[in-house]
């Protein structure tokens, strides 16, 4: 994937400044929670990002309003983009932290209308440690999930 990476001094996120006003996008649609808008390094026709408004680096930093009105403006600009660009699939992706492939260390989403052939390629080495390990691994978020 090619790599953006905002090198911008802390305090001085490039999303922020764009929500801001600070800088010029190709704003698609804005709420009170979110913004979107097109991707500077557009994989296909169409490739949009949708970032909270309130700074916040990863999903673990937004609040549940702010999960469902990014994921509810998702759903109307990829209904959008399929009606606009008419692609065959349509990929959601988010990522969290420098290892998870964030660059924009700004909570966002990509909705990227999709093609075959168009060199974007989610691909991972297929793991099958068994039932026994994923009921504990099972075991170990239920447990997590009742501290949290």
């Amino acid at each position: 994937m090619p790599m953006f990476v905002d090198h911008s001094p802390p305090g001085q996120c490039i999303f922020c400044r764009l929500v801001a006003g600070e800088i010029p996008s190709a704003k698609v649609c804005e709420d009170a929670l979110t913004v979107a808008f097109m991707d500077i390094g557009q994989v296909n026709p169409g490739h949009v990002l949708v970032a909270t408004k309130r700074h916040a680096v990863t999903l673990l930093d937004i609040t549940p309003e702010e999960a469902a009105a990014v994921l509810q403006t998702a759903q109307r600009v990829a209904r959008a983009a399929q009606a606009a660009f008419d692609p065959p699939g349509m990929t959601l992706f988010q990522a969290n932290g420098p290892v998870g492939g964030q660059t924009v260390f700004h909570f966002h989403l990509h909705v990227l209308p999709r093609h075959e052939d168009d060199g974007m390629a989610l691909a991972w080495p297929r793991k099958e440690p068994g039932g026994a390990v994923l009921q504990d691994y099972a075991a170990r978020l239920r447990a997590a999930l009742q501290d949290g």
